[in-house]
Formats: C-alpha cells, sequence, structure tokens
C-alpha cells in the first residue's frame, strides 16, 4: 500500500548516498503524509511509517537507515496536529537508531528526533525516560558531531519537560539514581544539568526527593574536572538554602549520607559535607536524635582535619550539637552516643580526643545514671587515657574519673584501679603519678583520697612497689600547691582530733619508706618520735635509695613548707627532739654530700638552749654541751600526753614501723640471693660450656697450687 502511495523515485532518492537527494525525498514525503492526514487517511499513514521503519530504518544499509531517519522525521511534520497519535510507531524506531555503530546514523537520530519533538512538544513525555536514557549515552558519544546534536536535543527536551504538566518525578528518580555513580565527565555533566533544571522547576519537587541523588552529586565534588566540581557544588548550594527555607525536610536520610561523605579523602567533599552537617544540626535539632551518634563521628575526627576550615566548622557543629538537650529515650541512645566518644579516645589526633572526653563529661553530667549502666564499657579506655602523652588529655580523663567517682563504689573502684595500673606500669607512676594524684585530689576530697590510698597500701603483697608508691604520696603531699589543706590539717596532729586520725591513717602506709615516716612526724611536729625512728634505723636501712630520699627531704626543709620548723629552731630548749632528730639525719649522711653541708649550716644557727639545767654551748670546735630542762614536742608535755582527744600509744607505732622493716630487710636480702643464684647458675653454665668446647684448658683440682687459706687452723678466718 505504501508503495503504491510513495513513487518509487522518492523511495530511491531517500536512501541516495547523497544528503541534498534525501532531504528532497523527505519534503516529498512530508508533502505525501500531510495530504493523508488532511483526508484522515490513517490506514495509509501507518503504511507509509511501516515503511520508513522496516525498510528503512533497520536496513542493513546506512544510507538507508539515514533515509528512513529523514522520512519519519519529514512524516511527524506532515502529520502536524495528527502526529500524536502516531508517536508509538514513529519513535521507537529512531530511538534505537541511537546505538547505531555508524556515528552519522546516530547524528541523524538526534536530528529526526529533535524535529520530531519540535512538532509534538508535550506529547513526546510519554517517552522521557527512553529518551533520557539515550541522552545520557550520546552525551559521552565519541564522535564531537553526535554530542553537539544530542546538546540541541537536550536543550529542545528540557524546555519540553519544563513546560509540561504531564512529567512523571517519580518515575524519573530511578533513572536519575541509578545514573547518578557514573564516572564519565560528560554525563556527569548531563546528569547534573538535569537536576539543576528540574530543580527551577515550580512544580516539580526535586528537593523531595533529594536523598536519592545527594550522594551521587558528593560524588562529584572530587571529579578531576573542575567545571564539573563547580556545577555539583552549584547544585548542592543551591539545595542547601531550599533547605533551609523549607519548613518540612527529610533530614534523617540525608544525615546519613553526609556523615559517610564527612570521612572522604577529597577535601572539598569533606568540608561541604561537614557544612551540610553544620546546618543540619542548626535546623534539624530534634529531627537529628535518631542520628545523633553517626553525625558526632562524623565530627570528631574533623575537629582534628589538616585543613582549618574543617577544623573551624567541625568545632562550630559539635558546640551545637553539644548544646541540644534531649530527654532519653529509645531514639536517643546514650550508650551508642558513649559508644563513639570511646572509640575516638584512640584517636591519633589529640583534639579529638579531648573533645571526646568533653562529650563523655557532658553525657555524666546530664544523663549520670544512664552513663553509669556503661561504666563497664569505658572504664579500661578512661584509665587507659590517663598514660595519654598530651597532658590536657590527661587532666581531662580524670576530671572524668572524678565525675564518676561521686559515688563511694565507684570511687573505691578507681583507686583500686589506679593502683594496680601504677603497680604494671611504673613509667605511669614516674611521669603522671605526681600529676594524677594533685588532681584528684582537686576534684575530690584530698583526705579521702589519700586515706583510700594509705588503707590500700597498708595491704600491698609487693613490697618494693608499697615502698616507691609511698614515697611518691609523701613528695606529693609535701611539695604540692593542691595539698596545702593537708599540711595544715597534719601540723595540727598534737591538738586537733581530725589532725590526729589523719596522720594515724597514713602511719601505717608511711612504714614502707623510713623517709616517709620521718617526713610525716616532722610535718605533724610529732618530733620525738620522729627522733625514735631515727635512732632505730639499722645497717641494712641506710642504703643509696635511703640517702637519695633524705637528701630530698634536706632540701625540703629548706622550703617554705618547712618555714615553722626552722623558726622552732630559735627556741632549742622548748624543741629539744626537733633538734635531736635533725642532729639524727646529720649522723647520716655523708659528710661530702652537699645535704650534710646545708644542713649542718642550718644547725649552726641555733641559738644555745638549756638542757637538764646545762646550757648547751657550743664550742669555736662546733660540739655540743647539754643542758637545760626536758620538753616533749610541745614544749610541755611528753610523748603519750600529745593530743588532748585520746593517747597515741607511741611505743606500739614504733614497733609497727620495726616490724614492717622487718619484712624489707627479709624481701630485699630474698631477692639478693635469688640474684647471686641466678648468677652463680649462669657462671657455673658458661664454665661448663667452655670446660666442653676446649677440655685442654681445664686444670685439674690437684695440680692447682695451695692456696694460703689451706693452712687455717679451726677457728681462723679466711684471708
Amino acid at each position: 500500500m505504501a508503495d503504491a502511495v510513495i513513487p518509487a523515485a522518492i523511495l530511491r532518492n531517500l536512501s541516495d548516498k547523497l544528503y541534498e537527494k534525501r532531504k528532497n525525498a523527505a519534503l516529498e514525503v512530508e508533502g505525501i503524509v500531510k495530504q493523508l492526514a488532511q483526508a484522515s487517511d490513517h490506514d495509509k499513514i501507518d503504511a507509509v511509517i511501516n515503511l520508513l521503519t522496516n525498510e528503512y530504518t533497520y536496513s542493513a544499509q546506512a544510507n538507508h537507515r539515514k533515509g528512513g531517519l529523514i522520512g519519519l522525521a519529514a512524516a511527524t511534520v506532515g502529520l502536524m496536529s495528527e502526529a500524536g497519535r502516531h508517536l508509538e510507531q514513529i519513535v521507537p524506531p529512531v530511538l534505537n537508531s541511537f546505538a547505531d555503530q555508524d556515528s552519522r546514523v546516530r547524528y541523524y537520530a538526534c536530528e529526526a528526533l529533535y524535529n520530531i519533538a519540535k512538532v509534538v512538544r508535550g506529547d513526546f513525555i510519554i517517552f522521557f525516560n527512553q529518551i533520557f536514557d539515550a541522552l545520557c549515552k550520546l552525551s559521552a558519544d565519541s564522535d564531537t558531531n553526535v554530542q553537539s546534536a544530542a546538546h540541541l536535543l537536550d536543550r529542545l527536551v528540557k524546555d519540553i519537560v519544563t513546560e509540561s504538566d504531564q512529567f512523571s518525578i517519580e518515575e524519573f528518580i530511578p533513572l536519575l539514581r541509578e545514573r547518578m555513580n557514573v564516572l564519565n565527565p560528560y554525563v556527569r555533566q548531563f546528569l547534573v544539568g538535569w537536576i539543576t533544571v528540574l530543580d527551577s522547576v515550580p512544580d516539580i519537587d526535586m528537593l523531595g526527593f533529594l536523598p536519592d541523588f545527594l550522594d551521587g552529586l558528593f560524588n562529584m565534588l572530587s571529579d578531576t574536572s573542575l567545571e564539573i566540581r563547580q556545577q555539583a557544588d552549584s547544585a548542592l548550594s543551591e539545595f542547601l538554602q531550599e533547605i533551609k527555607n523549607s519548613p518540612s525536610v527529610d533530614y534523617g536520610r540525608m544525615a546519613e549520607i553526609l556523615v559517610q561523605r564527612a570521612a572522604s579523602s577529597n577535601e572539598f567533599t569533606r568540608l561541604t559535607a561537614i557544612t551540610w552537617i553544620n546546618e543540619f544540626v542548626k535546623l534539624g535539632g530534634d529531627q537529628l536524635v535518631h542520628h545523633y551518634a553517626d553525625i558526632l563521628g562524623a565530627i570528631l575526627p574533623c575537629i582534628s582535619d589538616t585543613e582549618e576550615k574543617i577544623r573551624t566548622v567541625a568545632h562550630e557543629t559539635n558546640e551545637e550539637l553539644r548544646g541540644i538537650q534531649v530527654i532519653p529515650s529509645e531514639e536517643f541512645d546514650v550508650g551508642s552516643i558513649l559508644s563513639v566518644a570511646r572509640s575516638h579516645l584512640s584517636s591519633e589526633w589529640e583534639a579529638t580526643r579531648i573533645e571526646a572526653l568533653h562529650w563523655m563529661l557532658t553525657l555524666l553530667m546530664r544523663y549520670r545514671q544512664e552513663v553509669l549502666s556503661f561504666l563497664s564499657d569505658i572504664f579500661d579506655t578512661l584509665i587507659k587515657a590517663l598514660s595519654d602523652p598530651s597532658e590536657e588529655v590527661v587532666l581531662l580523663a580524670l576530671e572524668v574519673h572524678a565525675c564518676i567517682a561521686q559515688d563511694e563504689i565507684h570511687f573505691a573502684k578507681l583507686i583500686l584501679y589506679l593502683i594496680q595500673n601504677f603497680r604494671d606500669d611504673n613509667s605511669l607512676l614516674e611521669k603522671r603519678g605526681a600529676l594524677i594524684i594533685r588532681k584528684l585530689c582537686v576534684h575530690l576530697d584530698a583526705e579521702i583520697v589519700y586515706r583510700k590510698l594509705s588503707a590500700i597500701l597498708v595491704e600491698e603483697p609487693n613490697l618494693d612497689f608499697a615502698s616507691t608508691m609511698v614515697q611518691a604520696l609523701n613528695l606529693i603531699l609535701l611539695t604540692s600547691s593542691e595539698l596545702a589543706g593537708l599540711r595544715d590539717l597534719l601540723k595540727k596532729s598534737i591538738f586537733n582530733k581530725n589532725g590526729k586520725d589523719f596522720f594515724s591513717a597514713l602511719y601505717a602506709s608511711w612504714c614502707h619508706s623510713p623517709m616517709a615516716i620521718i617526713s610525716l612526724c616532722l610535718l605533724a611536729q610529732i618530733y620525738q618520735h620522729a627522733s625514735s625512728v631515727i635512732q632505730s634505723l639499722v645497717e641494712e636501712d641506710i642504703n643509696v635509695k635511703f640517702l637519695v630520699q633524705l637528701d630530698k627531704l634536706i632540701y625540703l626543709l629548706e622550703t617554705p613548707t618547712f618555714a615553722y620548723l626552722r623558726l622552732q629552731l630559735l627556741e632549742p630548749g622548748k624543741y629539744m627532739w626537733l633538734l635531736k632528730a635533725l642532729y639524727g639525719l646529720l649522723m647520716l649522711l655523708p659528710q661530702q654530700s652537699a645535704a650534710f653541708k646545708i644542713l649542718r649550716t642550718r644547725l649552726k644557727t641555733v641559738p644555745p638552749y638549756t638542757f637538764s639545767g646545762e646550757v648547751f654551748k657550743r664550742p669555736s670546735s662546733g660540739t655540743v654541751t647539754p643542758g637545760g630542762n626536758y620538753f616533749g614536742e610541745d614544749g610541755v608535755v611528753n610523748e603519750n600526753q600529745l593530743n588532748g582527744h585520746g593517747e597515741i600509744n607511741f611505743t606500739l607505732w614504733l614497733r609497727q614501723f620495726e616490724k614492717v622493716q622487718e619484712h624489707h630487710r627479709a624481701h630485699r636480702k630474698s631477692s639478693t640471693l635469688s640474684r647471686a643464684a641466678s648468677l652463680s647458675s649462669k657462671g657455673i653454665q658458661r664454665k661448663e660450656e667452655q670446660r666442653q668446647q676446649h677440655p685442654s684448658l681445664v686444670v685439674p683440682e690437684a695440680s692447682m697450687p695451695i692456696s694460703r687459706s689451706s693452712f687455717k687452723g679451726t677457728g681462723q678466718l679466711r684471708i
């Protein structure tokens, strides 16, 4: 039927290799179809379209396919207002030609569809998804002419969509979402262009579907092409502005995407993501409760970012998030936020660890009971934080510990863990011990802290550690400005019941260190007992460690802490036991040491005094002659009448000190023997190995010279 309608000559020219002949033939087809349309002869129109489709567009000959495409476009123009009812026949073969191997055929397909679209306009929308898919592929075509033709067609399609009320955004979004992760730069430009155009249409709610393609836009921010990065950033900026002005936004789904993108390796992507999160926290507020933990997990690493802008925005966002107060619920999970903070305590970046601790402190203050229910999950990590190389981290960790330790059970646990960690990690005690103890005493009651530490150390089985720990605590007590109140309390031990009780609480554990006991007695002004302790020391007690501690004490006696003691030397008759204790220390010091010279110089300044009715006179040689009356430490009473609130049995205390020191001597002796046995065993083993390797070098015992000791008689000493 179509052959009878269209002359054979026109059909031949339609497939000619010359473009002009094909074009003229197409104009003839347009005129024929126009006449058929006016006559409403749709059967013949269908026949013409089928002929152009089957015999030409699907032909194996490229020129036939080109002619068929031009012919279909011409037929559409001829149909005019009637073209809509024949689109089902016309458009599919044109779309099929977009995948043709011949670039010229693809070019003519773009041209044909352009002309068809101009005629049918809104009716064209029913094929939008297929056309969009085809244009997406053609935008990355290898032939620049095809790309140019596709761009022209793309602009026309955009115009048609923006003016159409039949466009379905719901059907289009899945198609867009599938292609958002394509890496081809031409396709990316194509997609961003469509997103921007559709967003500009008032009747199309692109913001409602933003979560479906938001991740793809963020992915484009790291593209190698500056133009694509700028287009993606522009689109994102526009959407963010719309979010600020929109009354209802799905923050949740987008928050999940932003959290992932905040960890991107690309700096610009991280900055954009954290900027969005910042706005979401300000705008979303309670709507983001379920995502607080994830958002915090994104913010904390950014706080230590190498880029200053990212750090600034992250800090601001962190403060905004921490400022929101929410009642704990199923959505607001304190445990998950606490878990995030705990995990970031192991971050390599100091700023991140600091903020993680700030979050723990904030949660403790607002949701104490909820946090304490997760204490077993975070306690070990908090203890490890005390070994952090950053002092600021350690101080914050101590503040968190102190907040937890407000309850008696948690306080006891904290002190036990501290003792255990000091025992296991000697470097922690050396480097951070003083800081940890001082700050705990600031945050908690200093007296309670020292009482608890003392009670634990009394039962400490590791005698070496107990001695070291007591020496450390004693030095902190004597030198720390934070513990001035405790020192004042101990100075009143003679007259004050609380002072006496505190002195008694420390005494048992302080027995692990002779110098600590002596220091404690001097501080508490219990001078006669200090002298008794000094007199009780035996040769084994006066070792290198003891002399080092004694050296430190002599220097401490010259500090403001012991100013009262030095002033008491102005009344030697009243404070005879103080003078005797100091002379006792002087006798223990090596004469060539600096400490000896310092103490001797101090004692030379003491004025003469009376003892047992006689006067101490200092001859030119520096000796002292006793004289004057007997006085106790306070100048009035004897040792067992020191406290008005009850007697202290110093005799029993001295026995306790001697007993503890006996344990230390036995321990040192046992350790020495063990080391000697170990060295001897190794020596014998080496000799045996040498004997086996060089038997000729071994001298028989019988051939060895007779030693002088062999002539030793019974009861004689070996020389």
